[in-house]
């Protein structure tokens, strides 16, 4: 048995959303939400609801709040290691939220080894994770060099279940690809590919429209609704075209550039 003290942190934040409150429109006083019963209109307090489960159509079972919580997973400090697989193996789509692991008094040596072999090794741990009333499954693996650190960072990736994971197969195409296509497709990907990720080049636009009609509303300005962007473009029947055109643009942007 080997134990790794650790912590968890959040990795991300909701830094950028916006959000607003429902005002009534007539005197501008904040809204409350209310439950009112469905037969006979009354307003409902809190205390005198239940939780059911519909199994036929208007056919319930109630559980208790005190029935619940005895179903609930137990918290546990341990998160248990149970197989090492191919980091490449995981599919992102049963990705949920993420950890940032750092290492507790005393496990500096004990994390660092774990965290320097899943890199060698190119391999993730999956183990079980008790929190919040739930057993989860989730990912160890090792992130990017840490700045100021030789040692790579771990990350706890919470994921998906396979019963929560739709199967894509319906939604994808069954149409055969042609190779001029395919040569083509390829060598626009290959030009316009950069060697690493840059996620501080994308922003959310909306928010920082958003914010900047908030900024006008409170200095008492009058806020001018841009035209509505043009809609989409149709799709192309000539997929060679197409491609031949994108490829064509972005040689010229290289020319431009150089």
């Amino acid at each position: 048995m080997v134990t790794v003290p650790v912590r968890l942190y959040a990795a991300t934040e909701e830094a950028g959303r916006v959000s607003f409150n429902l005002l009534h429109e007539k005197c501008g006083s904040r809204l409350k939400q209310q439950y009112v019963c469905a037969k006979d209109g009354d307003v409902v307090d809190r205390a005198a609801m239940v939780k059911g489960y519909e199994f036929e159509k208007d056919r319930y079972v109630t559980f208790t709040e005190e029935e619940l919580q005895a179903l609930l997973e137990d918290a546990s400090p341990a998160i248990e290691i149970s197989e090492f697989v191919p980091a490449d193996k995981v599919d992102p789509v049963f990705f949920d939220g993420a950890y940032y692991v750092g290492p507790d008094k005393g496990g500096e040596r004990a994390y660092a080894l774990l965290a320097v072999a899943l890199q060698r090794t190119g391999r993730c741990a999956l183990a079980r994770w008790s929190a919040r009333g739930r057993q989860h499954l989730v990912m160890f693996r090792a992130g990017g060099l840490a700045r100021r650190s030789s040692t790579p960072p771990l990350v706890m990736q919470v994921l998906h279940l396979a019963a929560e994971v739709r199967d894509a197969g319906e939604h994808t195409s069954h149409v055969p690809v042609g190779e001029r296509e395919l040569k083509l497709a390829v060598a626009l990907i290959k030009k316009a590919s950069s060697p690493v990720f840059r996620p501080e080049a994308y922003e959310d636009g909306a928010v920082k429209r958003i914010q900047a009609a908030i900024a006008k509303k409170v200095k008492g300005d009058h806020v001018v609704v841009a035209p509505a962007p043009a809609g989409a473009p149709k799709p192309t029947l000539d997929l060679v075209e197409a491609l031949q055109a994108s490829l064509g643009k972005r040689r010229a942007r290289s020319r431009r550039a150089a």
